[in-house]
C-alpha cells in the first residue's frame, strides 16, 4: 500500500489542530472597494503547492478558474467583472501558510482569499487579527479553532463548519438501519482525527452500538497497520469508521482482508472522487467501501452535478468531470465568492461583502448541497451527507444517504 500514497487525497480534516501564535504587519484595509463594471476582482489562493502534501491538492486552482470561468460564460449578475487569481503556496506547512496569506493580504492586496489547505491553522490568527479586513472562504477541514468564533471575517465554503463537540444522529441512524452491532474505529494521534472519531462514536452509542475496538493513537499517514488489523478481528467488529487518509485506510481494509475479515460496513470519511479512481492498486483495495461526501455525488446526475461535471471538462481538463478532493473545494470557495458578490452588490467593497454575507442565510452551493447555509450561525441543528460504495471504478450513490440526515443531539 505505500505506492498508494502519491495519489491518495491528503485531506486535512485529519490534520493536527495546532495554534500558531503569529506576528505581522498590519492590513492595509479595505483594498477593491468600490470598483465599477468591469474592473478586476483579485481573488488570492492559498493552498499546498510543494512538499509532502502537495498531490492532494493540485486541483485547488483548476477547481476555483472553472467556476469563475463558467460564471463569466454564463452571463451571471457579476459577470461583466474580471477575476484574477493570485496563489501562494504553504509549502505543506503551518509556517508557509502564514507567510502565503501575509503575502496574499499585504503585497498582493487581493479583495479576498480562499483556502484550500490542510495548514490553514497556521495563519488563521493572522488573518482574523491583522488580516480582517479582507474576507476569506474555504473548507475550514484544518480545524483552526477561529472558524467556530462569531463575527470574524471566514466564512465556511462547505455544509456545516466542523464542530466536533456537537452529536448528530446520522451516522448511528445510518448503521442502525444496515443491523450494525459492534463498531471499530481507528485515528490519527491528533486533536482533529480523535474527536471526528469520537463524535461519530457517540452518535453510535445512542442508538445502543457498543465499541468493540477503538485506536486514536496511529501516527499520521502511516501504512504500519499490522497490530490494528489483528485487533479489529478479535474485536467481532462488524462495521468499521475511518477518519484518516486513504492511504492508511486503504492499508487496513487490504490487511483485514487477506486476515479473512468481512465487515458489514467499512466507511472512510475522505476518499470520494478522482483521486482514488487514479490509482488502480487503491480501486482494487477499496471495493465496496463506503465513501463520505459532503455534496451531491457526481452520479447522482443532478443539474447542479452536472453543471460542475462539465465545467470541470472544459475549463479543469478533467476527462471525466469527476472531481478530485481539492477541485471540490476550490469550485465551493469560488462559488461563494460570486454569490457573496451577488449579494452584497458587484462593486461592494470588502466590508460591504462581508457586512452581506455575514446575515445571508440562501447559499447551497448552486444546489450541490442538501441544505442552504446560514451565515448567522457557526454550527447546523441538521447534518446531511452523502455516501457511495466503490463498485468497480465507479462510485454508486446509496439510496438510503441520498442524501441522510441526522438532527443534533442536545
Amino acid at each position: 500500500m505505500r505506492g498508494l500514497r502519491k495519489k491518495a487525497i491528503r485531506m486535512a480534516g485529519v490534520l493536527c489542530v495546532a495554534a500558531l501564535a503569529a506576528v505581522a504587519c498590519g492590513n492595509d484595509g479595505d483594498s477593491g472597494g468600490g470598483a465599477g463594471p468591469g474592473d478586476t476582482v483579485k481573488i488570492g489562493l492559498l493552498t499546498t503547492r510543494s512538499g509532502s502534501a502537495s498531490a492532494g491538492f493540485v486541483g485547488a486552482e483548476p477547481g476555483l478558474d472553472a467556476r469563475l470561468k463558467a460564471y463569466q460564460a454564463e452571463g451571471g449578475k457579476c459577470s461583466d467583472r474580471k477575476f484574477e487569481i493570485v496563489v501562494a503556496d504553504d509549502q505543506s506547512s503551518p509556517q508557509g501558510a502564514l507567510a502565503g496569506a501575509q503575502k496574499l493580504i499585504q503585497q498582493d492586496k487581493v479583495f479576498a482569499v480562499a483556502e484550500v489547505t490542510p495548514y490553514f491553522f497556521g495563519a488563521a490568527k493572522y488573518v482574523t487579527t491583522s488580516g480582517k479586513d479582507t474576507p476569506t472562504v474555504g473548507g475550514a477541514f484544518d480545524s483552526a479553532p477561529q472558524w467556530l468564533e462569531p463575527g470574524n471575517n471566514l466564512f465556511g465554503s462547505v455544509p456545516n463548519i466542523p464542530d466536533f463537540s456537537k452529536t448528530y444522529t446520522t451516522y448511528g441512524e445510518f448503521w442502525r438501519g444496515l443491523g450494525i452491532t459492534k463498531i471499530a474505529s481507528v485515528a490519527y494521534d491528533n486533536q482533529a482525527s480523535s474527536s471526528a472519531m469520537e463524535q461519530v462514536l457517540r452518535s453510535s452509542d445512542k442508538v445502543g452500538i457498543s465499541r468493540a475496538y477503538i485506536n486514536d493513537t496511529l501516527p499520521l499517514g502511516s501504512t504500519d497497520v499490522g497490530a490494528i488489523v489483528l485487533g479489529i478481528k478479535n474485536s467481532g467488529a462488524d462495521a468499521l469508521y475511518l477518519p484518516i487518509n486513504p492511504d492508511t485506510s486503504l492499508a487496513i481494509v487490504g490487511g483485514l482482508r487477506q486476515a479473512g475479515v468481512n465487515l458489514k460496513s467499512i466507511v472512510s470519511a475522505t476518499g470520494y472522487g478522482a483521486d482514488l479512481l487514479a490509482s488502480d492498486p487503491a480501486v482494487q483495495a477499496a471495493q465496496g467501501m463506503t465513501f463520505v461526501s459532503l455534496a451531491q455525488p457526481t452520479e447522482l446526475n443532478t443539474p447542479a452535478t452536472q453543471k460542475f461535471a462539465n465545467a470541470l471538462k472544459q475549463y479543469a481538463g478533467s476527462p471525466s468531470g469527476l472531481p478530485s478532493f481539492s477541485q471540490s473545494y476550490g469550485w465551493w470557495a469560488g462559488d461563494l465568492l460570486i454569490h457573496g458578490l451577488e449579494v452584497a452588490g458587484c462593486d461592494a467593497s470588502q466590508s460591504e461583502f462581508m457586512a452581506a454575507l455575514r446575515a445571508d442565510k440562501t447559499w447551497d452551493a448552486g444546489g450541490q448541497y442538501a441544505n442552504k447555509v446560514s451565515f448567522t450561525e457557526l454550527t447546523v441543528q441538521t447534518e446531511c451527507l452523502y455516501m457511495t460504495d466503490l463498485s468497480g471504478k465507479t462510485f454508486v450513490p446509496l439510496p438510503q444517504a441520498s442524501p441522510i440526515c441526522g438532527s443534533q443531539i442536545k
